[in-house]
């Protein structure tokens, strides 16, 4: 039988994805009958350990980037808008509420506490929310600063109390996102959403009342307004994105402009950490952004959840959640030999031949010079130790205890330093099911030359197969990212300036003077807004903008 993909659920996984995979004509990882690295794709509701990044083979994904909790964790969040904002002004960082971390920033708060009382203005509302729960879980609302009682690390944020309604109801927007990349940042915003709503009319005057202040479904379906019909909300409290643009239709506003603050903010935020994470291609994150629209239509991003729910409560859960899985496993980019996770017809196996920890491959050198005691040291038995990209592992040395077995021939292994043991060729590397496999080989060392004791590099010769070649970032010589692929639209890059300045090394400069030119060409309102093919203004980079039901190209959407 052909082999097939095979995704790993960590503890279980959410059902909607098994089911998703299973359509698809997957398989499921199972331990007993199966390898510990003999799968695909490997979900995990939490972080992943460094580890697991470590050994990743080609053919194999993670639904995590190594330090994206940089963005979900509620206090991190919070002190990489504040830098950012320091760093490039509140003009362009201006989407998150005032906010301390308690009880750290206490004093901090107090004196923004009291800043409208000595200044004969009203008071502003006041949220807690804790910074290691979700779903609602701890949150509450206070006006007096008696009310703040918290036993564990907070945040504490401005109360928007203007919200946008819907029938006197509150809501926000869970926007899907996926990160392809950060080195270079590669974003797609689904067309397709949710919007939550609270069960209770929007009052101020019920602070202590969750399902009127709280738009968490995990709450509101246990209210008791919950399966009521409730005025143009309807029943439940989900809606979803398309049936949001309906209402925006009537709403006299420039759309366009506020898909693209949108947009936005979630660029700005992923670029608070994509100059420093780790590089890891063979990641794909799909991220839940809360985003509140306040009666002005100005957006407020609240959160960014790491693991967006995938649980099934609604019809309106059902047509969002399963289409975004399907896209999502397609902008995996699985190629058409994946599925046989290193082996030739479905057998295991990697795709460099497995290394003994002491059998290493055998390059040929030239004689080494003369070493004192040579008699009891012509032979070596070194271990392998795990190789990084981009980084050089560290020379081991150890003496075997069988120092009286002799080898007339000189040997060189490139990792390990002088006199190390090997075999003549890579071929000749036998498979071994019991023993680590190499996962990670730079597909360059650098060239040092031989000061005593250490690393000698004579020539190119030695060096070892380039195994990462499908997961390098594009550098100028390839396509780039796909415009589109199913309802997720690519947002960033969105023109040859930002594709040019997240190579190699992030140009936030640029990136954020492009930010702010593609707002204001928006800003101009819809009159700016003309039909394709008239007055094009071509570039290399095509696309679309995100938000709208039809999303137009960018470059149509501007006058020239």
């Amino acid at each position: 039988m052909a082999a097939t993909l095979v995704f790993r659920l960590h503890d279980g996984g959410p059902e909607l994805l098994r089911q998703v995979l299973l359509e698809r004509g997957w398989e499921e990882h199972h331990g007993g009958r199966r390898g510990q690295e003999d799968w695909n794709l490997y979900w995990r509701g939490s972080d992943f350990p460094i580890s697991e990044y470590r050994k990743l083979m080609p053919w194999q994904r993670l639904n995590h980037h190594p330090q994206s909790v940089g963005v979900t964790r509620k206090d991190q969040l919070e002190r990489n808008l504040r830098r950012m904002k320091a760093t490039f002004g509140s003009s362009l960082y201006d989407f998150s509420p005032t906010a301390f971390i308690l009880p750290n920033d206490f004093t901090r708060f107090l004196a923004e506490y009291h800043k409208p009382r000595l200044q004969g203005r009203a008071p502003p509302f006041w949220i807690c929310k804790p910074v290691g729960l979700s779903r609602g879980r701890g949150i509450f609302i206070f006006e007096k600063v008696r009310d703040l009682l918290y036993d564990c690390a907070v945040i504490v944020q401005k109360y928007i109390s203007e919200p946008l309604l819907i029938s006197g109801y509150k809501f926000d927007l869970r926007i899907y996102v996926c990160v392809k990349s950060f080195h270079p940042l590669i974003v797609y915003i689904h067309q397709e959403g949710l919007v939550r709503f609270a069960t209770e009319k929007y009052t101020l005057s019920s602070l202590e009342n969750p399902y009127v202040h709280l738009t968490n479904a995990s709450i509101n379906k246990l209210g008791p307004f919950y399966h009521a019909a409730k005025g143009g909300v309807g029943r439940g409290c989900k809606w979803t994105l398309s049936k949001f643009r309906h209402f925006l239709h009537s709403q006299n506003i420039n759309e366009l402009l506020l898909w693209q603050k949108i947009s936005n903010i979630v660029t700005l935020t992923l670029l608070t950490i994509a100059p420093s994470g780790p590089a890891c291609h063979n990641c794909v994150e799909l991220l839940g952004f809360d985003i509140l629209l306040d009666v002005t239509f100005k957006p407020w991003l609240l959160e960014v959840n790491q693991n967006p729910a995938l649980s099934l409560d609604c019809s309106a859960d059902l047509a969002v959640k399963k289409k975004i899985l399907q896209d999502l496993i397609d902008l995996m980019s699985y190629t058409c030999t994946d599925h046989l996770r290193g082996g030739a017809d479905g057998r295991r196996g990697p795709l460099l031949p497995r290394v003994s920890p002491h059998k290493l491959p055998q390059i040929q050198t030239r004689p080494k010079k003369s070493v004192q005691n040579k008699s009891s040291c012509h032979r070596y038995q070194r271990s392998l130790p795990p190789v990084h990209l981009g980084r050089t592992s560290r020379l081991v040395s150890a003496c075997s205890a069988n120092a009286s077995q002799t080898d007339t021939s000189e040997t060189l292994n490139p990792i390990l330093g002088l006199r190390s043991l090997t075999i003549r060729s890579l071929s000749e590397v036998p498979h071994s099911q019991d023993e680590d496999e190499l996962s990670e080989v730079p597909s360059t060392l650098p060239d040092t030359s031989w000061r005593g004791r250490g690393l000698w590099c004579p020539d190119a010769a030695w060096r070892l197969p380039d195994i990462t070649h499908r997961f390098k970032a594009f550098q100028g010589h390839g396509p780039p990212p796909p415009l589109r692929v199913g309802d997720f639209i690519r947002t960033f890059p969105f023109n040859m300036a930002t594709l040019k300045a997240s190579h190699r090394q992030l140009d936030l400069k640029a990136v954020m003077r492009e930010i702010r030119k593609l707002t204001r060409q928006l800003d101009a309102g819809q009159s700016a807004m003309k039909g394709p093919g008239v007055g094009d203004k071509q570039e290399d980079l095509d696309s679309l903008l995100w938000g709208p039901k039809d999303p137009p190209l960018l470059r149509h959407c501007f006058k020239t």
